[in-house]
């Protein structure tokens, strides 16, 4: 049988580990690469026999999952997140993928969201898909890439056949954080582009976020729920350029 190593990197997910840790008993390895947690996080999941932890700076999550992928003794890795879940189903699926003789070295896979206990059925989210289960070997992310990262496939690629659950969105406030942090990647990237902030970019961009999400994505049919989401992606664009804007002007300013 082809071993399996589980990669996850971690900031302040106290909460979800010992669910992961469980969820993951199947994986040969367990490998955790946290970028500092300050609730506590490092310390308990050094008390773990099982796991092994590292610290590493985090910079952007390209570089972050490439020292990820580094640690693993194995060539078949599987990523997830800690608030991310996966079922008997997709365990035996991803047992079955890494030991068919094909020449696939990555597999997509798509998701099932959830806002708190609320499953997000809709507004974007119904087709979004990543690569999850990769070979070391032949694949690397592309560090140019700071949000949303674009893995590198050295060969063919495939389809999971099941849903990873994703607990995502713990509340608004959480979602609100985790919109602010890519929205400062994405500024922080801009601004060493040279780009410059524009009324369209940061007035009527946002506009069409929300218009995109929430209409053309069909976010009016997950309900209220819907329409935080569409609201937060909007308010990321315009955290971005509000980002870009006070980079911009620190260093002009020197």
């Amino acid at each position: 049988m082809v071993k399996l190593t589980a990669l996850i990197i971690t900031y302040n997910e106290i909460i979800h580990i010992d669910g992961l840790i469980e969820n993951l008993s199947f994986a040969n390895e367990i490998i955790f690469v946290d970028s500092f947690s300050t609730d506590g996080t490092f310390e308990k999941l050094n008390k773990i026999e099982k796991v092994k932890v590292y610290q590493h700076e985090f910079e952007n999550f390209a570089k972050q999952k490439n020292y990820a992928l580094s640690l693993s003794s194995n060539d078949w890795v599987l990523f997830i997140d800690a608030d991310e879940r996966i079922t008997n189903e997709y365990k035996n699926d991803i047992i079955k993928k890494i030991n068919s003789h094909n020449n696939y070295v990555a597999y997509n896979s798509l998701f099932r969201y959830y806002f708190g206990k609320i499953p997000i059925k809709y507004s974007g989210f119904q087709t979004t898909k990543s690569y999850r289960l990769i070979r070391v070997s032949k694949c690397f992310y592309d560090e140019s890439r700071t949000v949303h990262e674009r893995l590198i496939v050295n060969g063919d690629s495939g389809l999971l056949k099941y849903r990873i659950i994703h607990y995502s969105f713990r509340n608004y406030e959480h979602y609100k954080e985790k919109m602010k942090l890519y929205a400062h990647l994405k500024a922080k990237k801009l601004h060493k582009e040279g780009k410059k902030v524009t009324f369209f970019k940061s007035k009527i961009k946002p506009i069409y976020r929300f218009f995109n999400h929430y209409i053309i994505r069909l976010g009016i049919l997950d309900g209220m729920v819907g329409f935080y989401i569409s609201k937060l992606n909007a308010y990321e664009v315009i955290e971005r350029y509000r980002e870009l804007d006070r980079l911009n002007k620190k260093s002009f300013s020197k």
